[in-house]
C-alpha cells in the first residue's frame, strides 16, 4: 500500500509516462487542460489561477519549468525553490491530476505531443503571447486566459523578504 508521500509523487511524470496517461484520457474523453510556469514561491495568485484552471475540464495538466529554464527566464538568483520542490507542492494539491517538469524554452512540444482540449495562461498573457495557442486552437481546442490577481507574485514575495 503506497504512503501519502508515494501518491503524491506518482503524479508527476516523464514525457514517456505522461504519454501515456493522456493518451488514456482522450480514449475516456476526458476534458484536458493545460498550462505551465515557473510557480517558484507558490501564493494566493497561483492557487486562485490553477483552481480555475481546474474548472474548465476533467484533468489538470501543469508544465513547471526546470531549474535551467527558470534561470534563463528570470536570470541567475531563481529559482529560489528547487524544481522538484516545486512540482511536489503543485502534485500535492488534489485538484491537478498531472505535473512534469520541462527543460525547454518555451512548454510547446509538450503542448504538441498531449492535444490539451484547454490551454490556461494568466492576465499578463495575450492570446498572440501564449505559446501554443495556435496549435491547440488548430486541433479544435480553446485558450482561456484567467484574470491576474494583482498584487501576487513571487517576485514582489523575493523582493519583500530581502529588503525588509
Amino acid at each position: 500500500m503506497l504512503n501519502k508521500l508515494e501518491i503524491i509523487q506518482q503524479k508527476i511524470y516523464t514525457p514517456v509516462t505522461l504519454s501515456r496517461l493522456v493518451h488514456q484520457w482522450h480514449m475516456l474523453s476526458k476534458k484536458i487542460v493545460f498550462t505551465n510556469g515557473c510557480f517558484d514561491i507558490m501564493h494566493q495568485g497561483h492557487n486562485t489561477y490553477l483552481l480555475q484552471a481546474a474548472d474548465y475540464g476533467n484533468k489538470l495538466i501543469v508544465a513547471v519549468n526546470s531549474d535551467a529554464s527558470v534561470q534563463k527566464l528570470k536570470g541567475s538568483k531563481r529559482p529560489i525553490i528547487d524544481q522538484y520542490s516545486r512540482a511536489l507542492n503543485l502534485a500535492s494539491h488534489a485538484y491537478i491530476d498531472a505535473v512534469i517538469i520541462f527543460d525547454e524554452d518555451t512548454p510547446l512540444q509538450l503542448i504538441q505531443d498531449i492535444k490539451p482540449h484547454v490551454l490556461v495562461k494568466g492576465g499578463d498573457y495575450t492570446e498572440e503571447t501564449i505559446v501554443g495557442a495556435s496549435e491547440v486552437k488548430a486541433n479544435g481546442g480553446e485558450v482561456i486566459i484567467i484574470p491576474f490577481l494583482t498584487g501576487y507574485s513571487s517576485s514582489a514575495i523575493i523582493d519583500k523578504i530581502v529588503n525588509d
